[in-house]
């Protein structure tokens, strides 16, 4: 159905595809893998029609094709759901589905009834309730994707393109999205599925091609290949430990948080993180989470209870009182909230700290670049130039952006929300490295994550939120899969200790 053979794109002195190689079946899924910057993303964006390749063939269903927009690459039967969630936040989602191509009625006028029916049937056979009026803005990320990916199903496409499109569901939402995903093979039609977590590409997929550093490494059968094998060809070079967690001198209260309450949101919330320390949020999607840390932060407001930093209360609502405080946030949406994606790396990384930097009011290219260079060296940002727009690089390279951005702030509490959502293996390791050195400085951490082994492997506490409330807080000694499982979902760890067994029985069996 895809053949794609030794392409290559450039972006001036850039090099992002040096030889991109896919052949995709029709009736099969096929995934996509290799670290940040391998050039999958490029690869697909030729796909979609977003860029014109350099050089290198591409057929689609046996003819040769050079897609010059998205609308031919749609108008071919192929369908992408990107990484990140391209809604218009003031339309409503229904809109956001059939952007371009809205049903027509009497005197050519937009259907809007047959638009909302088709929307729900989507929302349906994806098994989520979403109100198809509603507006898209103040969605989740993981509402958002799921809009994404009934926007693609929509389209009743040939080739479906999913590139990360788990980075912010849950459990029961992976499984519906692979359910849907499955029944699209056995119609026949042909699926790339990108993703960083090896356990879905074994579960989902049927073939696996890695690429590294813009170019085509091999390609295998899925039931021929192992986890090893396919993180020593995607990262060429040996994966140090994924959770380098080195032991840090707990100090001082740095966060105190009493009483927090937010009506419906999240209620009676007190806890506090030392220097040094990690503690981890977890809980599952939806419980509150990124609300409370929001909120700490000030950019969300709160109708009771008070948050301190080094004994100092911290105004509410007021995420410019929070910065000068000492607080950092390295937020879950680093696209929508944690860029200017069409600002460079310089501009990016000094966006906070530009005032310190200004003499007699004017700032110069100069000095910006000098206090950006050594944060951007420390996070070992890949980018030929600080002049870079930020929009040009991996999703991994963003998030280092991002989180040095902050970092330049020197901040004694650093709130950091999926650090690593939709990065690769490798940086993934250099990020959890990173927050151990921070922690070891002094440095206090509250981390949010989806994923149970960071929370785990990371953290020396961890914070379990259950529908607004803290219901645990657990030693990193005491924290196990189903201590914190079970106070995530409300249930005994003997309940939740028998479900996990009952899953890797039936994941041995298969």
């Amino acid at each position: 159905m895809l053949d794609l053979d030794s392409v290559s794109k450039s972006f001036g002195a850039v090099r992002a595809l040096r030889s991109g190689t896919l052949k995709v079946a029709a009736g099969s899924i096929h995934a996509l893998i290799g670290e940040n910057g391998a050039g999958k993303s490029t690869l697909v964006k030729i796909v979609a029609g977003v860029h014109r390749r350099d050089a290198g063939t591409f057929r689609f269903q046996g003819r040769e094709v050079d897609f010059g927009s998205t609308a031919e690459s749609k108008d071919a039967g192929i369908a992408v759901i990107y990484q990140e969630p391209t809604l218009f936040p003031d339309l409503s989602v229904t809109e956001n589905i059939f952007m371009g191509r809205m049903p027509l009625g009497s005197a050519r006028r937009i259907d809007r009834q047959a638009m909302h029916r088709e929307a729900e049937s989507l929302f349906e056979r994806l098994g989520v309730r979403i109100d198809p009026k509603r507006p898209a803005r103040g969605l989740s990320i993981a509402d958002q994707q799921i809009i994404e990916i009934a926007k693609a199903i929509s389209l009743d496409a040939a080739l479906l393109v999913m590139d990360e499109p788990t980075a912010a569901l849950s459990g029961v939402e992976v499984d519906r999205l692979f359910a849907v995903a499955r029944s699209l093979r056995d119609e026949g039609r042909g699926l790339v599925f990108i993703s960083h977590r090896f356990d879905e590409v074994f579960d989902l997929c049927d073939t696996v091609t890695v690429m590294r550093d813009g170019a085509y490494i091999d390609t295998h059968r899925v039931a021929d290949t192992s986890v090893p094998a396919l993180v020593a060809q995607m990262v060429g070079r040996e994966v140090a430990e994924l959770f380098p967690k080195v032991p840090a001198e707990i100090g001082d209260v740095v966060l105190s948080v009493d009483g927090l309450s937010s009506a419906g949101v999240f209620r009676d919330v007190s806890f506090q993180v030392r220097a040094g320390e990690i503690v981890g949020l977890s809980g599952l999607v939806g419980a509150g989470r990124s609300e409370i840390a929001r909120a700490v932060f000030g950019v969300d407001r709160y109708d009771s209870g008070t948050v301190t930093l080094h004994g100092k209360p911290v105004k509410p609502g007021n995420p410019r009182a929070a910065i000068r405080s000492g607080i950092a946030f390295v937020p879950e949406d680093r696209r929508q909230q944690g860029l200017v994606v069409d600002s460079s790396v310089a501009h990016n990384v000094a966006g906070v700290i530009r005032r310190n930097l200004s003499k007699a009011g004017l700032l110069t290219t100069a000095a910006e670049n000098k206090a950006v260079r050594p944060w951007a060296a420390r996070l070992e940002v890949k980018t030929n130039a600080l002049d870079m727009p930020a929009t040009t690089m991996s999703g991994g390279n963003q998030q280092k952006v991002v989180i040095a951005k902050w970092l330049a702030t020197e901040p004694s509490l650093l709130i950091i929300d999926e650090p690593t959502r939709g990065i690769d293996v490798g940086t993934k390791s250099e990020v959890h490295r990173l927050l151990s050195e921070l922690a070891g400085q002094g440095l206090a951490v509250l981390m949010i994550s989806s994923e149970l082994p960071e929370v785990l492997g990371m953290a020396d506490r961890v914070l379990v939120v259950c529908e607004g409330r803290i219901t645990a807080e657990l030693d990193r000694s005491e924290a196990t899969p189903e201590n914190v499982m079970a106070a995530a979902t409300g249930t005994t760890p003997d309940r939740v200790h028998v479900a996990l067994e009952t899953q890797q029985v039936e994941e041995v069996t298969a």
